[in-house]
């Protein structure tokens, strides 16, 4: 079981939590300015959300880090949004030069995610593009891990995802309650091997790990 995290209202409370560098502390910082600045204009989170930053968001995100394996090289996060959790992960990682391509077809969040980048100094390739798109398939290539976060049921998420796995690629995709029949509906086209691991975030929300994921062949 993974142990559920205090609230965590603030630096201080992530860092204590997720034992982060000055570097990635502060560029969080950064993210959570221009955050509450640019939600006056754009829908980035949940306004209800918006006071529990750190947890609801940052916190939620940061969570995958520990299950990215230390040899991944290239990461892609689906539908991103305001950068949850892609964006959260690239700054946390960027000392162990992981490649993140964050897709995400909203061209206002798109500038949005580039001002960050741009202000926190972190390298992310941003496509705005939808990522059902055999273009943008290709663009992305093959990649090492798949995230995504309040995108698209399991199954629907396993065919935007598969273009872009390879028989050791890792998914990990946070889900909240439910999680248990998407896993049903999704063996009806996919086989695969998964994890559910507690989510340290939200009593009852889980992250749904994926290995070896496969489509079905249904005309035999």
């Amino acid at each position: 079981m993974t142990a559920e995290l205090p609230i965590i209202t603030g630096p201080a409370q992530f860092d204590k939590a997720f034992g982060v560098s000055r570097e990635t502390l502060d560029g969080l910082k950064l993210y959570a300015d221009l955050l509450k600045r640019w939600q006056k204009v754009v829908n980035l989170v949940a306004p209800s959300t918006l006071g529990e930053v750190w947890h609801r968001h940052f916190a939620d995100s940061a969570q995958l880090a520990a299950l990215i394996p230390p040899t991944a090289k290239r990461h892609v996060d689906l539908g991103s949004g305001g950068g949850f959790p892609g964006l959260v992960l690239a700054i946390m990682l960027v000392e162990r030069g992981l490649a993140t391509t964050l897709v995400e077809s909203d061209q206002r969040k798109c500038a949005f995610l580039r001002e960050v980048a741009r202000n926190t100094g972190i390298v992310v390739e941003i496509l705005a593009q939808r990522i059902e798109n055999p273009a943008t398939c290709a663009k992305v290539g093959a990649v090492d891990v798949v995230t995504a976060r309040a995108l698209a049921p399991l199954a629907h998420l396993f065919a935007l995802s598969a273009p872009i796995c390879t028989a050791s690629t890792l998914g990990l995709y946070l889900k909240g309650r439910g999680v248990e029949q998407e896993i049903v509906d999704a063996r009806k086209f996919w086989q695969f091997e998964h994890r559910l691991i507690p989510s340290m975030t939200q009593a009852g929300a889980v992250v749904v790990e994926v290995r070896n994921l496969v489509a079905l062949d249904k005309g035999a």
